[in-house]
């Protein structure tokens, strides 16, 4: 009888096996799980003071009420996030990094139409400096998601080219 264990080992080439060592120290770096721990707690203090705020003060304006809600959906959002990173026990290449760009993307252009709607229909110059900021910080934020699809289709052939690599051993 045979078990999972029993199954036969390919050894992979001396340059392939370092080329993978690198890649799987890279996704489970320390820094990379310290960089998650700070984004949790970050989005729980962001989304705790938003929420408290939120929650004592009633007589706020409609608007404002509206605006707390969408700040305490994306601060949970982020939570969510940075918990399943944390949690996951295997290797994600660079899945995590796509995620959050389109995170980041969806988050900063909600900000922007925010901004631009508010200064609409209040007629006042401050939202439409807001919604300045927000372009910028969309720039970047589509940036990095070009990055993360990249990374993501970099590793993703390379992890192709080792199973086909290990396939013609086995």
């Amino acid at each position: 009888m045979t078990t999972p264990y029993d199954a036969p080992r390919c050894t992979l080439p001396p340059a392939s096996a370092v080329a993978l060592k690198q890649l799987v120290d890279a996704e489970l770096s320390m820094p990379s799980r310290l960089g998650y721990v700070a984004l949790l707690l970050a989005a729980l203090t962001m989304t705790g003071v938003v929420g408290a705020l939120w929650a004592t003060e009633p007589t706020l304006p409609l608007r404002v009420h509206i605006a707390f809600g969408f700040m305490v959906g994306i601060g949970a959002a982020w939570v969510v996030f940075a918990v399943w990173v944390l949690t996951t026990r295997r290797i994600l290449l660079a899945r995590h990094r796509v995620i959050a760009g389109r995170m980041a993307v969806t988050f900063t252009s909600l900000f922007v139409c925010g901004a631009l709607g508010l200064g609409i229909t209040t007629g006042r110059p401050e939202p439409y400096t807001a919604a300045a900021v927000g372009v910028v910080m969309l720039g970047a934020a589509a940036w990095i998601l070009i990055r993360a699809h990249r990374s993501f289709g970099r590793l993703t052939e390379r992890r192709d080219l080792l199973e086909k690599e290990i396939g013609r051993r086995a």
